[in-house]
């Protein structure tokens, strides 16, 4: 039932703006507020904050299912809810929860978070964005990039360091739209998810109350390390989704078009390249299940949540690439989806740590340490 209402909001207002929104560059913020009011963000949040109160991620792997399947993988709703929001749900003060959970559940407050730098993606330990402790204030100054969300943005959560001495020195830090210091700088072009907004953030002497702090000033890294399993986690639904949003719409394709007087299917390539496929998207729909359920159970690991992202997003980017194959000269024609699912396809295997990040953590798990091994 759950997931007919999903397909039904997508179909109602996310489907008929798709190709709009792609060419200004983001949706509109009426979706986000539509959402809310279909209670369809933050359903984790508690109901004196305005949410359901419903922690098990299925709903939301659902949801992420239906806005890719049927709309667009660009609208960040799932940005918003799983991985924005819960630093506030999980380390902010009951306070901060009154103050920001709310408009975020009914999609009034759209939420960002802060943390590549120019000269910091992977390493985030190595962000030179500072936060110096006034007495009665925290003082923010330095630059972000690349930040999904970054343009409509109304609250966004900055990862800065507190202490210049030790590596893992950060504060994770609450910003709010209209902050004297605080702007946005262009809308970032991109490969792919043009209906994604993408900027530059810069933060000017920003005088932040000390009650916009999330946590202690020198747990941020930890924080965000403890969430990063759950984020890689949304990014392997996404991809999945996408990879099989992507084989649907080609097995349609290749039953209808034709070639040497029969259809494209009926050529063992083509059954074999589709065979392949979907036994590794079943194989892949099986692992994502179950770190789903490990998610549930607060038992989703590091190096796990590294593999589904891993394995889901070398997947999704294999099934793309085969499926605009397989529609031949059509594939290369942006009238027809597949070819732009391979554009926004692409950055699943760079964001929430690229590929070799995530082949890192799994060999360390194994013992394969440098350090260990000498």
């Amino acid at each position: 039932m759950f997931r007919e209402t999903a397909r039904r909001f997508v179909g109602a207002e996310v489907a008929p703006h798709v190709d709009a929104w792609r060419r200004q560059g983001h949706v509109d913020r009426a979706v986000f507020r539509k959402a809310g009011e279909a209670g369809l963000l933050l359903m984790w949040a508690d109901e004196s904050l305005g949410g359901s109160g419903i922690a098990d991620l299925r709903f939301d792997q659902i949801l992420q299912e239906e806005v890719v399947r049927g709309g667009d993988p660009g609208f960040y709703q799932n940005l918003h809810s799983q991985i924005v929001a819960p630093y506030i749900g999980h380390f902010g003060s009951p306070e901060q929860k009154r103050r920001f959970l709310p408009g975020a559940v009914s999609g009034e407050t759209i939420l960002a978070l802060a943390m590549t730098e120019p000269s910091a993606g992977s390493d985030v330990a190595a962000i030179r964005t500072t936060a110096e402790d006034k007495g009665d204030h925290w003082l923010l100054n330095g630059s972000k990039t690349y930040i999904s969300n970054g343009i409509l943005a109304d609250v966004v959560i900055v990862a800065a360091r507190t202490d210049r001495e030790a590596r893992h020195g950060i504060g994770l830090f609450i910003v709010e739209r209209d902050m004297e210091g605080f702007a946005r700088g262009r809308k970032l072009g991109k490969l792919g998810l043009p209906m994604q907004d993408t900027a530059e953030l810069f933060f000017n002497d920003v005088k932040l109350p000390k009650e916009n702090l999330i946590g202690a000033p020198d747990r941020g890294f930890a924080y965000m390390a403890e969430l990063l399993a759950n984020e890689r986690l949304q990014v392997a639904i996404g991809s999945l989704a996408h990879a099989q949003a992507a084989f649907d719409l080609t097995l349609d394709f290749i039953r209808e078009r034709r070639a040497f007087g029969k259809p494209v299917g009926a050529m063992q390539n083509s059954r074999f390249v589709m065979a392949a496929l979907r036994t590794r998207l079943d194989a892949t729909q099986a692992f994502v299940d179950q770190c789903v359920m490990l998610a549930n159970a607060g038992r989703l690991t590091a190096d796990v949540a590294a593999e589904v992202k891993l394995l889901a997003s070398e997947l999704e980017n294999d099934t793309i690439d085969d499926c605009l194959q397989l529609h031949g000269g059509a594939g290369y024609m942006d009238e027809y989806r597949i070819s732009r699912m391979y554009a926004d396809a692409r950055v699943s295997r760079i964001f929430a740590g690229t590929s070799e990040i995530m082949k890192e953590i799994i060999g360390r798990a194994l013992g394969l340490d440098e350090r260990k091994l000498r």
